[in-house]
């Protein structure tokens, strides 16, 4: 839409001095202020390290004979229509576009709008499109080690009998992912009134391994592995169709479509990108929002993670309503409240993934399928009380288990889930204290199972992907098939075939977290952090049980980790990342993995580059 600004006639010709026949009008008699002296103390909070320079001296400009600019009533009153701000300041020579330059404006990165006499078989109508287009390179370098099993039938090396071989592998995975946006309305002011996007990610990871049968399920093949796989991770329609005050542009908006969804501030219960019809929007000048959402959930890739539209989706159904209100219960924290409900109907489902590995249902217990209901009732707060950064979240899980692979008979599900982070910033340091809690089963054989297990989770929490716990995935060996206690970059010991493609488990046994961390920002460029967290099984019953022991040490161990992240633009254009991690074993943990070379300490080093468009 253009825009009409009122520029005087003056301005469009050389200026000349006024006739003498026509003095300006004299100023308002208020026209001169005072201005207060510049405060020269450094506002408490983070600051660059380092030598802070004075300001300098105070420089007093006295302009003789200078002219007083002319009030506004000595103008004409004529208005002269001119393109709208955008071509306004390129036909000033304010801006050159080009095309390899994401930083200053371009058309591609939505800066400016589309001129659709550039482009008319585009079926749009109006003014004010924009087009965003976002291509990202992210190469991922992970050498690890971890317990790893012998394989049954065959083993790489003869000399391998006992149940755990060697322990090192490593991975590298490269991600190309490119979004496109078209999206209609002033976007600096206001949210757009209607957005298509489609974001597609394609993967090639390839896997080192000492032992077979990790990789694939057949003795014969290598241990190694290449693979590449194409994904849909985003592919909907954003429609405003509701607006509550057009000064503080709240709104209602519907999305349909595969879209990314959080349920919590640090992705605890369900943070995917998935298909499903949501309903959101805000009020009371942003202070308070809500979610209303159904999600269809799609079948993912073995071994890239991504969205995999060309299988049917699962019979496995999310419905999230959430509410967040800003200043509650104190002032500067932000509260929410969340009922997530999971509805799985996969009982009769036999789910083999690409490696040949089945699925669903794990193979636990009685091996049969499974269907539940659940309900998680959740409370969920982030912000700040005084200079401590408090966040903080817990769920209670309620519902049925229609076949406990224990028991094989129904199984009500009664489990809790608690995590709090809290972080103080002094200067260019923040110090973190972290703890979480989630409830374990008791009893495997009684009708209740009191084990937590979120939907999806990708927690931001602990020091996140940079720690050894929850980064890695240790197989559960001797006493599951294809099993794994923990998922990749999840928090939980949940016992599943996988987080992508296995069902929800709440005969597990559970976690317990205390840790401790810090940021340091050294420069604007460069930020270290270090974590350390100490963890336990909440409950072991599950463990003895599956693994035929009569007991088993609840201690986990120490998770040690430090990262290095660089910016060298100070942007989020490019990013590499460095972090080292290990895993102190404890007692718990190595009765469960003890091996032939007595190892008790395990290591992963992750090796991160992106490069942003």
């Amino acid at each position: 839409m253009a825009v009409w600004l009122t520029i005087p006639a003056a301005l469009m010709v050389q200026a000349a001095p006024p006739p003498e026949e026509a003095p300006l009008p004299p100023p308002p008699a208020d026209w001169e202020q005072d201005t207060p002296p510049v405060d020269p103390a450094i506002i408490e909070g983070r600051e660059r390290p380092g030598y802070t320079a004075p300001l300098p001296e105070r420089i007093e400009q006295n302009n003789e004979g200078a002219i007083r600019a002319p009030p506004p009533q000595a103008f004409p009153t004529d208005q002269v229509p001119i393109p709208d701000r955008w071509r306004l300041i390129e036909s000033l020579g304010l801006v050159k576009e080009s095309l390899l330059d994401p930083y200053n404006q371009n058309t591609y990165k939505g800066d400016r709008p589309i001129n659709r006499a550039k482009v008319p078989w585009l079926p749009i109508t109006g003014d004010d499109w924009f087009f965003v287009a976002n291509l990202i390179s992210d190469s991922v370098y992970e050498p690890r080690t971890f317990p790893i099993p012998v394989g049954v039938q065959t083993t790489e090396d003869p000399d391998r009998n006992d149940v755990f071989g060697n322990d090192f592998s490593q991975v590298f995975s490269q991600t190309f992912i490119a979004g496109f946006a078209l999206l209609k309305g002033s976007t600096t002011f206001a949210p757009p009134s209607i957005e298509y996007r489609v974001t597609l990610a394609y993967n090639v990871n390839y896997v080192d391994v000492p032992e077979r049968r990790v990789l694939f399920v057949e003795p014969s093949r290598n241990s190694e592995r290449l693979d590449h796989f194409l994904g849909v991770q985003e592919a909907f329609v954003d429609y405003h169709f509701s607006q509550f005050d057009t000064d503080r542009f709240d709104f209602i908006s519907i999305r349909a479509g595969i879209q990314p969804f959080q349920s919590d501030f640090r992705g605890f219960l369900f943070n995917d990108q998935q298909l499903g019809v949501r309903l959101f929007g805000s009020r009371d000048n942003n202070r308070f929002q809500f979610n209303l959402g159904a999600f269809w959930r799609l079948e993912k890739d073995t071994n890239s993670g991504l969205n995999s539209v060309v299988q049917s989706p699962r019979d496995d159904f999310v419905f999230v309503a959430n509410a967040y209100r800003q200043d509650f219960l104190i002032p500067a924290l932000t509260s929410q409240f969340t009922v997530v409900y999971n509805m799985n109907r996969e009982a009769d489902d036999v789910e083999i993934d690409d490696n040949g590995f089945p699925v669903r249902p794990a193979l636990l217990g009685t091996l049969r399928g499974r269907e539940y209901d659940v309900v998680y009732l959740g409370y969920n707060a982030d912000g700040r009380i005084g200079r401590v950064n408090l966040t903080g979240s817990f769920y209670w899980a309620l519902g049925e288990d229609r076949n406990s692979f224990f028991t094989d008979r129904p199984a009500n599900i009664n489990a809790q889930f608690a995590a709090v982070e809290a972080s103080y910033d002094r200067d260019w340091m923040r110090f973190r204290l972290s703890a979480a809690y989630a409830s374990g089963d008791s009893d495997p054989y009684d009708d209740t199972e009191g084990g937590f297990d979120a939907i999806f989770e990708n927690p931001v929490f602990a020091g996140a992907d940079t720690s050894y716990w929850i980064r890695q995935t240790i197989p559960f060996a001797g006493g599951g098939r294809a099993i794994a206690v923990n998922g990749r970059n999840g928090l939980l010991n949940s016992l599943r075939s996988s987080k992508e493609q296995g069902q929800s488990n709440f005969n597990n046994p559970g976690l317990m977290l205390v840790g401790a961390g810090a940021d340091f920002d050294l420069t604007p460029q460069l930020r270290l952090s270090a974590n350390a967290n100490h963890l336990w099984f909440e409950n072991t019953s599950n463990l003895e049980v599956l693994r035929n022991e009569g007991s088993i040490p609840r201690e986990i161990g120490f998770d040690l980790s430090a990262a290095a992240i660089w910016r060298p633009k100070a942007t989020q254009n490019i990013v590499f990342r460095l972090s080292a991690a290990a895993l102190v074993a404890g007692d718990g943990f190595q009765d469960l993995f003890d091996n032939l070379g007595r190892e008790q300490k395990f290591y992963s080093i992750l090796a991160n580059v992106i490069v942003t468009y």
